[in-house]
């Protein structure tokens, strides 16, 4: 139930709206002028307004515009005994959700109340899905390459411009994507995302276009593709060097006409999609190669966003990782905790070819095998110090065969002791198999804690 406040200058319509929403379970403030209904709202917040039109003092067009700058997420209704078209408009471009005349019908009024609970049920958690969103996909870094992908963002975001984004994997291509969308003026409908190298070439197209029931053995109804989906909003089409050939024109047909078929359908649908697209190889070279399309490759080329990998801004290493320690920590109820400098020093010199996806991961793994406070850098190590180039060496260097097992699985136990902070019931559950197994093993291969 709602919180709901009557702003109206007759006593008899406050006492009818206020005694059937009342008996609906709904809890009635009322209001005899603007200016009480104002102070009303400043003093506690409520859900939906039933407001008059023509009031004493401000009319209701004006209280209007000033519930909505100072609560935009009260849903306002709004009612008058002397309706017209021009007031309905005002008031609807205004931000009203409705518009009812006197005399009003009771029935109506319920139902119109309950859609604007539920609209605004919906506002909020719609709102609390695009905060949890932002934080999830925020930009992090402070360099200048970082800075100038943010500039870019913003700068191609509000057109309808295509975008191509590059980088290695990793780097934050979807990332850039969420805010290419998110502040573009398709932000309140669909981001449709596409995997590209995800989906087997045998169902991409399927996935993009759809299909017809009957279309084919086992298409029992009909599909609404990716395309489809996305009408009126954003498609990003991740990896997009990885898509075949006919699936590649039948993409420049979408973006040429505006329109495709379904497989297995006659009919040609109409959309309105914007494209950003994504690829961690050199798509030039790709058209040298033969495959990719030239022509494709121009229409979703208008304006291009590099992502640098980490180790060209090496600055961002220490600053995004002491970010992912935060989040891990809040998301998993954990204590928050710190790096040393020590480690910061470490990550900051670490090659990363995984960039900041590699980092997360082993950020998320230090705090798991790390003590309940400061994170060091033997957490990053996995707390077993191996001289360089002992992994090479096993394969390198000619021995007999189960020298050299023994010498990988004592690595691997070690390393998988060292990620569960050397606890031995863990190790074992993680390795399927018994505690007494494990211990065993580990006095075989002369294995002991730090």
């Amino acid at each position: 139930m709602a919180k709901v406040l009557i702003i109206d200058d007759e006593a008899n319509i406050q006492k009818s709206l206020g005694e059937i929403l009342g008996d609906e379970g709904h809890e009635v403030l009322t209001a005899s002028n603007g200016e009480k209904g104002l102070a009303q709202l400043k003093s506690e917040p409520v859900d939906v307004v039933l407001l008059d039109i023509k009031l004493p003092g401000i009319d209701g067009l004006e209280v209007l515009k000033r519930i909505k700058e100072g609560s935009p997420a009260t849903v306002v209704i709004m009612i008058s005994g002397h309706g017209t078209i021009e007031a309905a408009v005002e008031a609807m471009k205004s931000g009203a959700y409705d518009f009812m005349e006197k005399p009003l019908s009771m029935k109506r009024v319920l139902i119109t109340v309950g859609h604007a609970v539920e609209r605004r049920t919906f506002d909020l958690e719609r709102k609390e899905w695009l905060e949890k969103e932002d934080r999830r996909y925020q930009m992090i870094g402070e360099s200048a390459q970082t800075k100038k992908i943010w500039e870019d963002i913003q700068r191609v975001a509000p057109t309808n411009a295509r975008v191509l984004i590059s980088g290695e994997s990793g780097t934050g291509k979807e990332l850039v994507a969420y805010w290419i969308h998110r502040l573009s003026t398709r932000r309140d409908r669909n981001l449709v995302k596409v995997n590209c190298a995800a989906i087997p070439k045998e169902l991409i197209e399927s996935e993009l276009f759809g299909y017809e029931k009957g279309a084919f053995t086992g298409a029992a109804a009909r599909k609404i593709g990716k395309f489809e989906q996305a009408d009126k909003g954003t498609i990003f089409l991740d990896e997009i060097g990885d898509m075949d050939s006919h699936t590649q024109a039948k993409v420049l047909r979408v973006l040429e006409d505006g329109e495709f078929q379904r497989i297995g359908g006659l009919a040609s649908i109409k959309v309105d999609v914007r494209i950003v697209a994504a690829t961690n190889k050199f798509l030039p070279e790709e058209i040298k190669k033969g495959d990719f399309r030239t022509d494709l490759y121009h229409r979703i080329n208008v304006f291009q966003i590099y992502i640098p990998p980490l180790r060209e801004r090496r600055m961002d290493i220490t600053i995004l990782a002491r970010h992912f320690v935060s989040v891990y920590c809040m998301e998993n109820g954990i204590k928050p905790r710190t790096l040393s400098k020590n480690a910061e020093s470490y990550l900051a010199g670490l090659n990363l070819g995984g960039n900041a996806r590699e980092l997360r991961n082993l950020v998320e793994r230090a705090i798991i095998s790390s003590g309940p406070d400061e994170i060091d850098v033997d957490a990053f190590q996995g707390g077993v110090v191996v001289g360089p180039g002992v992994e090479e060496d096993i394969f390198a260097q000619g021995r007999p065969l189960l020298e050299a097992k023994r010498e990988l699985e004592k690595k691997y136990i070690e390393t998988q002791l060292a990620l569960h902070g050397w606890n031995i019931t863990k190790t074992a559950e993680k390795l399927g198999i018994e505690r007494s197994n494990l211990s065993r093993r580990m006095k075989q291969l002369a294995i002991k804690a730090p």
